[in-house]
């Protein structure tokens, strides 16, 4: 586990805000998440201005397509410098599509699959075509399972699915974990929440906070707060 499990999201499109987020919170984070949202704004020069401030990135676009364009996709992400740490597909992209993206990463970074977002319910999975699946946390832990055959690193996970997953991955298995809310905010958007301490005694590795500390008057002091609370637990 990092000692400092805390991943902040930028998912702003304006570059000055998210420079500026990076270094203000630069000594209260262990990782900047860098997202759709940003990176199809401000692209690889975006990313520079960012990565460049020094803090580990997860570059955050959730791939998904066959597997021969995830795999060049991959290949081209591997030449931004510096380098992400983490980096994402979708695991509904089939076991093939995976092995494409890991086979091109080829360790220069940790490749790991989103699984079922935070954002859908049970009712969401079943209406999406998901039928078959019992619910998000079966069907969450059967991606997971599927993911680590491809020869993935880790998962996106709710923080609801986590104790399967780590129940049946093992430790080693890397659990990047959004839907990271402390008590007294907002759900929003996203209906499979948890607190960070939650989260991490469910056996979290990363913790992606957004809004909770990028929506702050005080993001530093929001981020210190949540580190403080986990330090405390």
């Amino acid at each position: 586990m990092p000692a400092n499990p805390i991943c902040v999201a930028l998912d702003t499109p304006d570059l000055d805000r998210a420079v500026a987020l990076a270094r203000s919170l630069k000594p209260h984070a262990g990782y900047m998440k860098v997202g759709m949202e940003f990176f199809y704004a401000h692209g690889i020069q975006g990313y520079a201005k960012v990565a460049g401030v020094g803090l580990p990135i997860f570059l955050d676009l959730k791939l998904h397509d066959i597997p021969n364009t995830v795999a060049s996709a991959m290949k081209s992400l591997m030449r931004l410098e510096p380098k992400p740490v983490i980096v994402n597909v979708h695991a509904t992209g089939g076991l093939d599509m995976m092995k494409a993206a890991a086979d091109a990463v080829a360790g220069q970074a940790n490749l790991i699959a989103v699984t079922v977002l935070t954002s859908l319910s049970d009712d969401d999975i079943w209406a999406a075509g998901f039928e078959t699946a019992k619910d998000t946390q079966t069907h969450a832990r059967a991606l997971a399972e599927l993911s680590q055959r491809a020869g993935l690193d880790g998962v996106v996970c709710s923080p609801h699915d986590l104790t399967g997953i780590r129940h049946d991955l093992g430790r080693d298995f890397l659990t990047v974990v959004p839907g990271i809310r402390p008590a007294d905010a907002a759900t929003q958007d996203q209906k499979r929440v948890a607190t960070p301490a939650e989260a991490m005694a469910s056996g979290a590795d990363i913790l992606v906070v957004g809004r909770a500390i990028t929506g702050s008057a005080d993001p530093a002091r929001a981020a210190q707060d949540i580190l403080a609370g986990l330090h405390a637990g």
